[in-house]
Formats: structure tokens, sequence, C-alpha cells
């Protein structure tokens, strides 16, 4: 069983947007020391720092919670996954506050699972204005489960191969 926390539009600005909990801002090479992957940023303890494709405007987002982990969706093109744990109210956060919205995650112990879709036209794109449609589309599931070394299930363009090279370990 699964539950969606948001779906919807969301403003990135420089490719980024965020899980925060407990008030915290993060940092790009806080939030990736010593991983793998290089999209789903979890090394501060109560965040998780999101990279997209598209440098500035709107993305399409969905949130989900599961009680068990969901199948992989290999329909995807990058996935990628790391643990997670609030410390206390989370938020999805945009760049410089511009916009939040709540997520009804408890102080449990979460694997995240971040999905991403045509990440290289957005980049090329870079700026998409309000009038032109959406580009790169991302999925970010929680689930309960154990703390365990992020990972890359899947990638597949040359933005997420260079962010995974760029950041982390």
């Amino acid at each position: 069983m699964s539950r969606k926390l948001f779906d919807g539009e969301v403003w990135v600005h420089y490719g980024q947007i965020y899980v925060e909990s407990g008030g915290q801002h993060l940092d790009l090479q806080e939030s990736f020391a010593g991983q793998r992957n290089g999209l789903l940023g979890a090394a501060e303890r109560g965040g998780l720092f999101l990279i997209t494709g598209l440098h500035t405007g709107e993305v399409g987002f969905t949130v989900e919670l599961h009680e068990q982990a969901p199948p992989v969706d290999d329909t995807w093109e990058e996935i990628v996954e790391a643990s997670y744990q609030p410390l206390g109210d989370v938020e999805l956060v945009c760049w410089g506050g511009e916009g939040s919205w709540p997520l009804d995650l408890d102080g449990f112990e979460y694997r995240a699972r971040y999905h991403a879709v045509r990440m290289d036209e957005a980049n090329d794109l870079d700026t998409r204005a309000a009038d032109e449609p959406l580009v790169d589309r991302y999925l970010l599931q929680f689930w309960p489960a154990p703390p365990a070394p992020d990972r890359v299930l899947k990638q597949s363009s040359e933005n997420a191969a260079y962010w995974h090279s760029t950041v982390g370990s």
C-alpha cells in the first residue's frame, strides 16, 4: 500500500530541491560526503539534497510513502537510493525557501528511492519558461527500513553520470 504525500510541479533553481526537517539548511558537499550517488544527498542527518536536470523552472515531482520497499520501476532513466531519518517536521523545500510543502513522515528510519527522467533534455534547456511543457520529472519514494549505504540502481543520462562522479566520495 502506498500514499501520495505530494504530486505536482515544484520550482527548482540551481538544479536543486530539498527534503528538510528540524529547520536545517543543507550544504551540497556535506550532503553528498562519502556517498556513491550524486543525485540524492543523504549524508547530513535529517535532510535530503536532490539534484535535477533543469537549472531553473518547474519540474514534475511526486513523493510517495510505502509500507515496504516498492518494486523497482525500470521505466525511469535514473534510480538511486539512500537512507533517511527525519529530525522533526519534514518539508519538501525549494531553493532559497521560495516554496515548501509538508511531508507526513514520522521519525522512523526510512529508505528513500529517487527517480528521474529526461535529465539531459532538461539540462540542455537550462531554464523552463512557465508557458513551456514540462521536461524532467521526479519521483521520491519512502518506506521504513534500517540504515544502509546509498546506491545507484540505474544511470542512463550524461547529467546523472556527471553528478555521480563529481560529488560524494
